[in-house]
C-alpha cells in the first residue's frame, strides 16, 4: 500500500464511481509504460568497455565501475581526469530491476573499484560484481556507509516489513556530499600519488554542495507552509524531505513496482481533494498515466519532470551532473508548490575539475 495511513481504505465508494474508475484504470494500464527489467545495449557497452580498458592500460589510471548516473557523476567530480570511469546502468531505467548485460561482467572483471549505492538498490549488479570482480578489486557500497541503520527511512514503496530501507539517499545534498567523501577516501587510499588532486576536487564539490544546500533551504522557505508536501509516483524523496522540513504524504508506486489498484486510486483522489495540493509529481523513469489522471480529478497540476536517476541533457552538457540534476529538480518542484528558486539563479552545476572526462554514461 502507498499512503500515509496504509490501513485506511475507502469505506464508501459508490458502485458508479468504482465502475467509472475501473474503465479509466484499465485504459491507463493498457497505455502505461513501465520502465523495468531493462538492460544496456550489449554491443555499445562492449565497445566502450574495450576503449576504457585500453586507456587504463596505457595510462595506469584506476578503473572505476559505477551504477546509477548520480553516483557516476559524484565519482566523476572527485576522480576527474585521474581515473577511467565506466557507468553500467543506463540513464532512465529502473535501477531496482535493471538486469546487466553480459558486457557489464567484462567491465566489472577489469575494474579496480566498483562503486554502488547499496541498501539493496542494485542487487543484480551487485551479484554480478561479486561473481566477476578481480580478487583485489574493492566494492564500495556508499549508502551502507553513509548512514547508520538508525537513520534508515521506511515508507510507502519501502515498508519496514520488507526489511529494505528507502535507498534514495542522494536527493539530500548533504548525503551526496558524504558519498563524495567516501569516494575521495577510497581513491586516495588506492592511488596515493594523486591524493592531493582528489582532495582538491572534493573541496570544490563541498563548496558547491554547501551553496546548493543553502539555496534549496531558502527556496523551500518561500513555499507556503501548507504546500510543503510531496506526493510522488516513485518513492525517492524521503531523505530530501527530512532535511528541508517537507512532508512526503504518499508515493503511488507499490513496493512491487506495479500499478496501484482501483481502490487505491480512488482513495488518492479523495486525499488530494481534501489536502488541495497545488501539484503532484511524476518520474522520468516511471511514467504514470494513473497519477496524471489522479491530478486532473483533484485539480492539482501534474509535474512529470522530476528526476532521481536520469541526469539532465546528455554527456558533455553543463547540467549533465548530479548538481545539475538537483538544480533542475528544484526548478520544477519549488514553483509548482508556490515558491521561487531565485536563491539558485547563479548556481553552477558544471564539473568541478578542468580537463577531459573519461566518464562513460550509457544511454
Amino acid at each position: 500500500m502507498i499512503f500515509r495511513d496504509p490501513g485506511t481504505l475507502l469505506q464508501h465508494i459508490s458502485t458508479a464511481r468504482l465502475g467509472w474508475l475501473g474503465v479509466i484504470f484499465l485504459s491507463l494500464m493498457l497505455s502505461a509504460t513501465l520502465a523495468c527489467g531493462s538492460s544496456s545495449t550489449d554491443g555499445s557497452h562492449a565497445s566502450k568497455t574495450a576503449e576504457a580498458s585500453a586507456l587504463s592500460e596505457s595510462s595506469g589510471a584506476i578503473k572505476v565501475v559505477t551504477t546509477v548516473s548520480p553516483i557516476t557523476s559524484i565519482v566523476e567530480n572527485i576522480g576527474g581526469t585521474k581515473i577511467i570511469l565506466d557507468g553500467v546502468v543506463p540513464e532512465g531505467v529502473n535501477s531496482h530491476t535493471f538486469a546487466p548485460a553480459p558486457s557489464v561482467a567484462r567491465s566489472i572483471a577489469e575494474a579496480d573499484l566498483i562503486v554502488l549505492n547499496g541498501l539493496r538498490l542494485e542487487e543484480p549488479t551487485l551479484e554480478m560484481a561479486r561473481a566477476n570482480k578481480k580478487q583485489e578489486a574493492v566494492i564500495l557500497s556508499l549508502g551502507d556507509q553513509a548512514i547508520s541503520k538508525d537513520d534508515w527511512r521506511f515508507d510507502f514503496t519501502f515498508p519496514e516489513a520488507n526489511g529494505q530501507p528507502n535507498p534514495h539517499l542522494w536527493p539530500d545534498p548533504m548525503l551526496a556530499l558524504r558519498y563524495a567523501e567516501l569516494v575521495q577516501q577510497q581513491l586516495a587510499e588506492m592511488d596515493p600519488s594523486n591524493a592531493d588532486y582528489y582532495a582538491a576536487n572534493l573541496e570544490i564539490f563541498r563548496q558547491r554542495i554547501d551553496e546548493l544546500d543553502q539555496g534549496i533551504a531558502t527556496a523551500v522557505a518561500t513555499i507556503p507552509q501548507v504546500n510543503r508536501k510531496l506526493l510522488t509516483y516513485h518513492d525517492s524523496w524521503a531523505y530530501f524531505a527530512l532535511r528541508y522540513g517537507m512532508d512526503v504524504i504518499g508515493a503511488v508506486q507499490p513496493s512491487n513496482f506495479s500499478q496501484p489498484s482501483v481502490k487505491e486510486v480512488a482513495e488518492l483522489i479523495d486525499q488530494l481533494n481534501e489536502l488541495k495540493l497545488p501539484a503532484v509529481f511524476g518520474s522520468e523513469v516511471f511514467p504514470s498515466d494513473v497519477l496524471e489522471t489522479v491530478a486532473k480529478e483533484s485539480g492539482a497540476a501534474f509535474v512529470d519532470d522530476l528526476r532521481d536517476d536520469d541526469l539532465p541533457g546528455g554527456p558533455g552538457d553543463p547540467r549533465h551532473s548530479y548538481l545539475g540534476l538537483m538544480l533542475e529538480n528544484m526548478e520544477f518542484m519549488i514553483p509548482a508548490l508556490g515558491g521561487t528558486v531565485d536563491a539558485l539563479a547563479d548556481f553552477d552545476p558544471s564539473l568541478v575539475f578542468s580537463g577531459t572526462s573519461t566518464a562513460n554514461y550509457p544511454q
